[in-house]
């Protein structure tokens, strides 16, 4: 069952744990953290090693990526569950895991006993995750497996109904990229991959989707087809956007003062259940002009990528424009 309706007490739950995480750090100490950890997030310290290597980069990594992260992941879980309205995961292995941002998501999405468990390099990720965890009032999370295992080639996965790798491929060498995958692939029922919405997170994205296709899974979001992405390499990019509040521990880690910022991402999930994807999606954010959206849309295989006009003539389905978000499906779905 869908449990979009617990988002906001997940979300306030995660603001509440990460609270008093900086505490006695050094302000200086917290930066320089979250400064290496800003050029790993944008690919420009690619390593097949831990990026997260001690308490300090820990405590400055959740507080500047996990509300971000969660937002991220939620939106692409929202999308499979929208393909996949009957399915729910009974267990869940989130790969590269550190803290936990995607067990958090998932436990936001869908209600129900779940078995979890979180891998990662780092054993002080896996442990103030688990610190995190141990605070929120979902036993599903209280009770999470947290395990060390390096990511990459060798990577043994349980089988299970739902394996997530978010924010992870970029981390690692092409060889050891292409491994997780394929060990993704193998041991889940679905599998969703989350990268950053840059030009370079979305060929990650890109070359991974291709790649679990070849593992005979389905595309369920956001493409509305397992055909060759429309997009032409270097003239455009795949990526969506999610809103994220900004505690004020968020605001001190990352400087500034606005109480939301949108985080950029792309991603793909895939299973291997029947599932019914979104007839188009909007890959933009809708332009409203005076008495008319401009929708820019992702159809069918064949159709490719479009723009749609919808005026005051299509009577409900111009509200229902005006109120599109970029991400969604279209046309939005009938109750």
């Amino acid at each position: 069952m869908n449990a979009s309706a617990s988002v906001p007490t997940s979300a306030e739950s995660l603001r509440t744990a990460l609270g008093g995480l900086l505490d006695g750090l050094p302000p200086k100490q917290a930066t320089a953290a979250v400064d290496r950890l800003i050029a790993s997030y944008r690919g420009q310290t690619p390593t097949d090693a831990p990026v997260l290597r001690d308490r300090s980069d820990v405590a400055a990594y959740a507080a500047y990526r996990m509300p971000a992260t969660f937002e991220a992941v939620r939106s692409a879980l929202d999308a499979l569950a929208d393909a996949a309205p009957r399915w729910s995961p009974g267990s869940h292995v989130d790969v590269g895991g550190g803290t936990g941002a995607a067990t958090w998501a998932v436990d936001a999405t869908w209600d129900g006993p779940r078995g979890t468990t979180v891998l990662d390099w780092a054993e002080p990720a896996l442990a103030l995750g688990k610190e995190l965890a141990a605070a929120s009032p979902s036993q599903v999370l209280r009770t999470a497996e947290w395990r060390r295992a390096v990511i990459g080639a060798g990577l043994v996965l349980p089988e299970a109904d739902l394996v997530t790798v978010s924010y992870v491929l970029g981390e690692l060498t092409p060889e050891a990229r292409r491994a997780v995958v394929a060990e993704a692939a193998r041991a889940g029922q679905a599998v969703v991959l989350v990268e950053p919405g840059t030009p370079e997170g979305y060929l990650r994205i890109r070359e991974a989707r291709d790649q679990l296709i070849a593992a005979g899974l389905k595309v369920a979001a956001p493409c509305p087809h397992d055909g060759t992405c429309p997009i032409e390499v270097g003239q455009d990019w795949c990526h969506f956007s999610a809103r994220v509040s900004r505690s004020s521990l968020h605001r001190k880690v990352k400087g500034g003062s606005l109480p939301y910022e949108d985080e950029k991402f792309s991603y793909v999930a895939a299973t291997r259940f029947p599932v019914e994807p979104a007839p188009s999606r909007i890959t933009r954010r809708p332009q409203i002009r005076k008495g008319l959206v401009l929708l820019d849309l992702c159809g069918p295989q064949g159709e490719g990528l479009t723009r749609a006009t919808v005026t005051k003539r299509h009577g409900d389905l111009y509200k229902a424009a005006r109120d599109a978000d970029w991400g969604r499906e279209w046309p939005p779905a009938t109750p």
